[in-house]
């Protein structure tokens, strides 16, 4: 297979991760920033007529790892790489993807068309926060499933009477996905949104007496929403509460929230680099599934067979 990896300086740690399960060293680049903040790439080999693979999540800060993403693209095309295909593990503004109100842009849609402007010919994601989002591309891309991750995880919980739950009426399809997939029930904790990244837990539709409650959700930003779903499947009778959020966004008062919650554990994949340790945090490396579909696509097999 005659492709290249190249990591940008958003998750160097799971570059290397992909790098190790393909057995394929990261290719030489350069990314350096002036004083004023502006990136600078040089790319330290041919990639002439050569697939390449740029591994860059377009988490915090969102603005600058995407314009490095889009800046490595450009150097790449003007090299005369055969083909650029992003890695982006986390992709960010992917909650920006409607008009919500008056006079609001679709921010995900933007970057969108900057990917494809840039040069970039295929996108690789992992659990999209709105599915319509590949829509906003003319290009192909690959929004693979976090469950896969989290199926294996959850066979080795030491769980008696476990049920599935939503944090909200929006992930509902997700979660009947995961609960259909484990033979399990689920529940729904019905909420209000009052402002943004703020939430009042009012209502659980369903009975969790007793019940080893797992919520899901595809990303946990300041960890409002979890947190107050926890405490009131707790005051509901649940025996234990974790939850599996793909992306661990967790900005602003996240840390704190989960340590001082009833939430017994969060598990994360390793998308978004964890910005400290924490007793209630565990981390899933993601990158023998991200080798494994790069593999696939040079060898033009199915990546949906990973998830049947």
């Amino acid at each position: 297979m005659k492709f290249k990896l190249f990591s940008g300086t958003a998750n160097p740690e799971l570059a290397k991760d992909i790098s190790s399960y393909l057995d394929r060293p990261l290719s030489k680049i350069t990314i350096n920033r002036f004083s004023d903040g502006e990136i600078n790439v040089q790319i330290g080999e041919s990639v002439r007529g050569t697939d390449v693979f740029i591994i860059q999540p377009t988490c915090s800060p969102a603005n600058d790892n995407l314009m490095e993403l889009l800046i490595v693209t450009d150097a790449m095309r003007r090299a005369s790489a055969k083909s650029i295909t992003a890695v982006v593990p986390y992709f960010g503004y992917a909650r920006q993807d409607r008009k919500a109100a008056p006079r609001v842009p679709i921010t995900a849609k933007l970057v969108a068309n900057m990917m494809e402007k840039a040069g970039i010919d295929r996108v690789v994601t992992l659990d999209l926060h709105a599915g319509q989002i590949q829509g906003f591309f003319d290009i192909p891309v690959d929004n693979l499933y976090g469950s896969i991750l989290f199926f294996n995880y959850f066979r080795e919980l030491p769980v008696e009477n476990p049920v599935i739950a939503s944090p909200d009426i929006g992930g509902v399809a997700r979660a009947r996905h995961f609960a259909s997939k484990l033979g399990l029930d689920i529940v729904i904790v019905d909420k209000r949104r009052e402002k943004a990244n703020v939430s009042e837990v009012m209502n659980i539709i369903g009975n969790v007496e007793g019940k080893d409650v797992i919520l899901i959700d595809d990303m946990v930003d300041t960890a409002g929403t979890l947190v107050n779903a926890a405490r009131a499947l707790k005051e509901k009778g649940a025996t234990s509460v974790r939850a599996f959020a793909t992306h661990g966004v967790l900005s602003g008062p996240a840390f704190d929230r989960i340590e001082n919650s009833p939430l017994d554990k969060l598990i994360i994949t390793d998308t978004i680099p964890l910005k400290r340790p924490s007793p209630k945090i565990e981390v899933l490396k993601s990158g023998r599934l991200f080798a494994e579909v790069i593999r696939r696509i040079m060898y033009n097999e199915s990546i949906n067979k990973l998830f049947i």
